[in-house]
């Protein structure tokens, strides 16, 4: 059974996603060689743009 999230929920999530991925676009900026860095926001903005939806 699938539970759907409330807008406050979702609101919170879409919030410490953001935060997420301004992290990692700091951390990048910082060392842009590091592929594990870049794949980590790779993830995080596609989960970013799912809760968007």
């Amino acid at each position: 059974m699938v539970v759907g999230l409330s807008k406050r929920d979702l609101s919170r999530k879409r919030k410490s996603l953001e935060q997420k991925v301004h992290e990692l676009e700091e951390k990048v900026k910082k060392n842009p060689l590091n592929k594990q860095l870049r794949e980590e926001l790779e993830e995080a903005r596609r989960r970013l743009e799912k809760v968007e939806d």
